[in-house]
């Protein structure tokens, strides 16, 4: 299982972000790697269904498109995406045997609420999945804004040191940023995979 070595100048993460509009079936998910000195150095997209249960396995498969074993970290903007499409870090940490790292921008009291509204019959599984998530936790950026994250393969301090390098203002680190450009820029051309 790999760590992530904090002194390499060239450690390169796998960020993931989303767009979607309302009325379709799918997100697109891009993927851009992009290495510690901001450098990019690659893409690779997929997509999820709205309300599914898919995401996990379209990261997976996201990944293993790229061939690539210079891949330190992954990094993903939500964990809870696609309308309540729920990331399991676990199971990417796991088979992936990489650290990743879940990012969120706002604050929350949970969506337990959200997810008995939108799946009244099948609410149960939702919910169980989401609280196999845990307990997001909070870390305050050089640039003064807040972050929420969850975690698996790393501790607190990497995350928040890697956060801190990534982020050159603002709340977004650069590597998902860039990525939710390219998945949005990807959304209005009407692209889809």
């Amino acid at each position: 299982m790999r760590t992530i070595h904090l002194e390499k100048k060239g450690l390169r993460c796998l960020a993931i972000a989303e767009s979607f509009v309302q009325n379709s079936k799918r997100s697109i998910l891009s993927g851009l790697i992009m290495r510690r000195d901001f450098v990019i150095d690659g893409f690779v997209f997929g997509s999820a269904t709205l309300e599914g249960d898919d995401v996990t396995d379209q990261i997976l498969s996201m990944y293993e498109k790229l061939h690539r074993s210079d891949i330190s970290y992954l990094m993903i903007s939500g964990l809870v995406v696609s309308m309540y499409n729920i990331v399991d870090i676990k199971k990417l940490h796991l088979s992936l045997q990489i650290p990743v790292i879940g990012i969120t921008f706002n604050e929350s009291f949970g969506l337990e609420d959200a997810i008995k509204h939108h799946f009244p019959k099948s609410f149960e599984l939702k919910i169980n999945e989401y609280k196999k998530l845990g307990k997001r936790e909070r870390i305050t950026l050089h640039t003064s804004h807040d972050l929420f994250v969850r975690y698996e393969g790393c501790t607190i301090y990497e995350v928040k040191q890697l956060l801190n390098e990534l982020t050159l203002q603002g709340s977004i680190p650069e590597p998902l940023r860039i990525s939710k450009l390219l998945a949005n820029s990807l959304l209005q051309k009407g692209l889809s995979f």
